[in-house]
């Protein structure tokens, strides 16, 4: 190949890059965009009060848990646990596994199962299971008592709660009389 080949194999390669460039500065000068000051988009948001602002507050906020628990039913509640029955026991006599055995829970003592090793938070937690205490840990276990070791989101729907309430009070030796 001699030096005229190479220099025409050069000046293409020139001229295309030439060409890209020119052709990116003239769409850009034909197609402007005016780029605005601050990027992004303004949402605007009604500001909504909250009754409910920290964990303390939700325990304080008293539920009708009579009403609450004429929502639900047994048999949807045994549905409903089998979300729980990955890490708990139902059965009377039921053994530990990531969480405590929960036959005979409502109204024993939160922490009350001596060969579990509970979180500090619910070792230090000096109250027993009612159906309101339930209620409140069911909806969302993390927040209602800090600490807990309990990875579960939680229950959002009232009527699932009562009906998991319902189906752990019937798992007991004497179940309690509903409110």
């Amino acid at each position: 190949m001699d030096s005229f080949e190479i220099n025409k194999i050069v000046a293409a390669i020139l001229l295309v890059a030439l060409l890209i460039i020119g052709i990116s500065k003239v769409s850009s000068i034909i197609f402007f965009v005016e780029k605005p000051k601050t990027p992004g988009y303004s949402v605007e948001v009604e500001q909504v009060s909250s009754n409910i602002s920290s964990a303390s507050e939700v325990k304080e906020e008293k539920v009708d848990i009579a009403a609450l628990m004429s929502l639900g039913d047994v048999a949807s509640g045994e549905k409903i646990f089998k979300k729980c029955a990955a890490c708990h026991s139902i059965v009377k006599g039921g053994k530990n596994r990531i969480g405590p055995a929960l036959y005979n829970v409502v109204g024993r003592d939160v922490a009350a199962v001596g060969d579990y090793k509970y979180s500090k938070a619910l070792d230090a937690y000096e109250k027993s299971w009612s159906f309101e205490e339930l209620n409140g840990y069911l909806i969302k276990p993390a927040k209602w008592i800090k600490g807990t070791k309990m990875a579960f989101a939680g229950l959002r729907k009232e009527k699932d709660r009562a009906s998991v309430i319902k189906y752990l009070n019937q798992n007991s030796d004497n179940p309690l009389p509903l409110p």
